[in-house]
């Protein structure tokens, strides 16, 4: 602060630093960059991840709230080795958040052998699970990548519809997201019974969606 005398008094002027205060880089980073979002197919070495996450509780697809796991690791290795282009998986800063696991199939109805088998060159996509990793529910994840995964294939070739089975209180989910409702499932499992739902895959162009949304 500088000083003055006028006439006896004295009077204060502040004194304005001209220098900029310098902001932590580091700070201003972390301000302005949103977390890393990647949609990718998924590969082998993804499986653990997958398990881990299905190994938690619910999935939207199939088995939901019953505690046993839809696919078990050796499935899951074996979709994503035969199939690794009919499934998707959401990463945030490197982790998996979300996931869907599909393979072909080549009936107008899911049956029994569609839970374990792939038929390639199929025009049916059958979703085994969509799974949702726990710290991240209730967020509109399972909504996001499903649409994403809808459009994704609705892209490849020779591809028509997509079939899954469900618990009742899943219906409106797959209802809202445009699936349409066919009837019971042949498919049972420790005496739990489904729903199979079918979707009508447009066959327009993948068109992309905000990761951060």
């Amino acid at each position: 602060m500088m000083t003055q005398q006028v006439s006896g008094l004295l009077f204060f002027k502040p004194f304005f630093q001209k220098t900029p205060v310098r902001v932590d880089s580091s700070l201003q980073q972390r301000r302005h960059t949103l977390p890393a979002s990647e949609f990718r197919n998924l590969t082998p070495q993804d499986a653990i991840s997958v398990f881990e996450i299905e190994r938690e509780g619910k999935s939207l697809a199939f088995i939901s709230v019953s505690g046993e796991c839809p696919l078990t690791l050796d499935e899951v290795l074996n979709f994503l080795g035969q199939c690794p282009e009919l499934s998707l998986g959401w990463f945030e800063e490197g982790q998996l958040v979300a996931f869907i696991i599909g393979s072909g199939w080549d009936k107008e109805r899911l049956s029994q052998e569609a839970m374990t088998q792939h038929v390639p060159d199929s025009s049916t996509v059958h979703i085994h699970v969509l799974s949702v990793h726990r710290h991240c529910r209730q967020q509109g994840k399972g909504s996001i990548i499903l649409w994403r995964y809808l459009q994704y294939v609705s892209c490849m070739p020779g591809l028509r519809r997509a079939l899954l089975i469900c618990e009742d209180f899943l219906v409106p989910f797959y209802l809202k997201a445009g699936f349409k409702e066919i009837g019971p499932s042949a498919i049972t499992v420790s005496n739990m019974h489904f729903q199979e739902m079918e979707y009508t895959l447009s066959g327009q162009a993948y068109s992309r969606r905000n990761s951060d949304c």
